[in-house]
């Protein structure tokens, strides 16, 4: 068992009450020497190998429809579940902005985690009683109010195999109000039943302050469905369910065993089936010897864990070890993965979610970045494919999910050799990394010969289709790889080959005036005009000890040309249909409250077809002059 002696002062925990001076043998903590690095959305992390992510939902005012939630543009706090062979995903939505009323709860579900149904209401808005007031509000009183959502819990799986979804609906009877203060109405259930039906709403519990007799649902125990009832009673009989209610529950709620306002708890069984590691906001942990039901070490940091008011999620993985994920800054870029052997003793950090979509809406308590992370707690499934599926949003405005390999890895062993054409149907991009949109789908289809490959199509007036391949890291690479693009006035696609740290050095750009074209420092330089639907055969070879490389296109040299940035070596290749942004920074400040001008509005489609990707081991550079 690994073993770790530490000591926090008070002055290392400033601004979260309850924390004792903590002296622990065993913890979670993180022992690995990589940090990120905010001044990049990705941190210069290495990116998990095979991580896939997608937009599921996009936030439009402009153009509601049932596809963007009817236009409501703060969605929020996803949580996640797979049942009956199909993913379900819960989250909040406001029309505009953080705790603004009115709020409801959402769900959407999916076969394979690609194609995803509308957003469908499953907790409505919430009418509170004209008259109601608030404790330590005095004066305040509702009219023509509506309520909140705000829960931590979304999922509940019975023994007997039935799934719940929960929500909870808060007052905020005033600007800058809290609804998770434990003075607000009560937490609702309802069943989840096959064929995309619901059961009917009930109250689970409510807040000891809310008079049950104004309540618009019934409670529970009136349900005549013996089998329901009997599984919510188990929701209030397990304590690690419990637990993450604590933060809208009465705080003396007996069936909360920490009574305290630690926010966004997370767990995990250790290896020995007893032992829980209890994980929340701030990289706070603890350990529990029995299950969740008693508490019994100080809660404190996980040492040399980097986490700020963002939520950590921490599970076993399908080969036994563990993962926590987790925004390792004090901002909420970028979203990272660290693994452990044993559940105690994290041992490196990757990057999930590296991109930033610039926040087309303003709203109340809107963050920047990747946020908000959330997985399938255990007992709610796991899928087929035995990787590792989290979702979170986007600057509180879009969804995204994301599935990990299992094994999680963040190093190349062998060059890419990707014929999209000759590789097995599902396995295509197991060694690729994609960042995928709604409106900017990249993924495996069919290319204009009628064989296979990768699809980047851009209709995103803000965001782009991004693909990177992770190789071998080599000072000297050949990279052949096939374009075609469909058109060769609208849209872009770059190529960049980049280091460990994702820093390029050599960029290449299908452009919207048709030419292909290299970065040449602050400038470019046209290499060849390019043609709509023709295939072009491109050959770089690269040396970082010259700074140089050379580019041929269909068998014809095109130049040597220099660096725009020096690299050490190279170690990806990234495809994207757009320029690379940089916004926001550390130093943007924290609230937008303006709207991007034409924030609903998308741009005319553009495609691109990769059909090969081919990379060769440094003797092969020889052969070129790259010696």
């Amino acid at each position: 068992m690994t073993k770790l002696r530490h000591f926090l002062a008070g002055t290392a925990v400033l601004g979260l009450p309850g924390l004792a001076l903590a002296q622990s043998a065993e913890t979670v903590h993180y022992t690995g020497t990589t940090l990120s690095n905010v001044d990049y959305h990705h941190g210069q992390l290495r990116p998990a190998i095979g991580t896939h992510c997608r937009q599921v939902l996009r936030a439009n005012r402009e153009h509601p429809d049932a596809a963007n939630g009817e236009g409501w543009t703060y969605n929020h706090a996803p949580m996640l579940a797979y049942w009956q062979n199909q993913f379900y995903l819960q989250y909040l939505s406001n029309p505009v902005g953080e705790h603004v009323p009115p709020g409801r709860t959402l769900l959407m579900t999916s076969k394979d985690g690609k194609a995803w149904t509308n957003p469908t209401v499953i907790f409505p808005p919430y009418k509170i009683p004209d008259g109601t007031t608030k404790e330590g509000h005095p004066g305040k009183v509702a009219k023509d109010l509506y309520a909140v959502m705000h829960q931590r819990i979304g999922f509940y799986t019975s023994k007997k195999g039935r799934l719940l979804t929960l929500g909870y609906y808060g007052i905020v009877i005033e600007p800058h109000d809290d609804p998770n203060d434990g003075h607000g109405i009560g937490r609702v259930v309802r069943e989840v039943l096959p064929n995309g039906k619901f059961g009917p709403i009930y109250f689970l519990r409510n807040n000891t302050s809310w008079d049950k007799s104004k309540s618009s649902y019934p409670f529970y125990t009136s349900s005549k469905d013996k089998g329901f009832v009997a599984a919510c009673e188990e929701i209030l009989a397990n304590p690690l369910m419990m637990q993450q209610m604590v933060e809208e529950q009465d705080r003396k709620d007996p069936l909360i065993p920490i009574q305290k306002d630690y926010k966004a708890f997370s767990y995990y069984h250790l290896p020995d089936g007893k032992r829980v590691v209890g994980l929340w906001k701030h990289a706070l942990t603890t350990i529990s010897p029995d299950g969740g039901k008693t508490w019994p070490n100080p809660v404190i940091r996980a040492p040399h864990f980097v986490n700020s008011n963002a939520k950590i999620w921490g599970q076993r993985t399908s080969d036994g070890h563990y993962a926590t994920v987790y925004n390792p800054s004090e901002f909420r870029w970028p979203l990272g993965i660290s693994t452990s052997a044993d559940g105690l003793n994290y041992t490196d950090l990757w990057l999930v979610h590296g991109e930033i979509t610039p926040m087309r809406y303003g709203g109340a308590y809107k963050s920047y970045g990747p946020q908000y992370v959330r997985g399938i707690q255990e007992g709610d499934g796991i899928p087929p494919d035995k990787n590792l599926w989290v979702t979170y949003s986007v600057n509180k405005e879009d969804l995204w999910i994301a599935s990990v390999p299992v094994p999680v890895r963040a190093t190349a062993t062998e060059p890419a050799n990707d014929v999209f054409a000759q590789l097995p149907a599902g396995q295509e991009l197991a060694n690729w990394n994609t960042y995928s949109l709604v409106q900017a789908p990249v993924e495996i289809g069919k290319l204009p010969d009628g064989t296979k490959g990768l699809v980047f199509q851009d209709a995103d007036k803000f965001d782009y289709a991004k693909a990177e391949r992770i190789i071998p890291e080599a000072k000297k690479v050949v990279a052949e790889f096939s374009v075609i693009p469909a058109q060769n006035d609208k849209g872009e696609l770059q190529i960049e080959f980049q280091d460990t740290k994702g820093s390029p050095a050599v960029q290449l750009t299908f452009d919207a005036e048709g030419n292909f074209r290299n970065k040449a420092g602050a400038r470019f330089k046209n290499m060849t005009k390019y043609v709509a639907g023709q295939q072009y055969d491109v050959r770089v070879a690269l040396d970082a000890d010259t700074r140089s490389y050379t580019v041929a296109i269909n068998g014809k040299q095109a130049g040597t040309y220099i660096f725009y940035a020096p690299v050490a070596s190279f170690e990806r290749i990234m495809f994207r249909t757009g320029e690379a942004r940089h916004f926001p920074t550390p130093d943007t400040p924290a609230d937008q409250d303006y709207d991007l001008p034409k924030a609903g509005d998308s741009e005319p489609l553009a495609v691109f077809y990769l059909k090969s990707l081919k990379t060769s081991a440094p003797e092969a550079a020889k052969g070129l002059g790259l010696n």
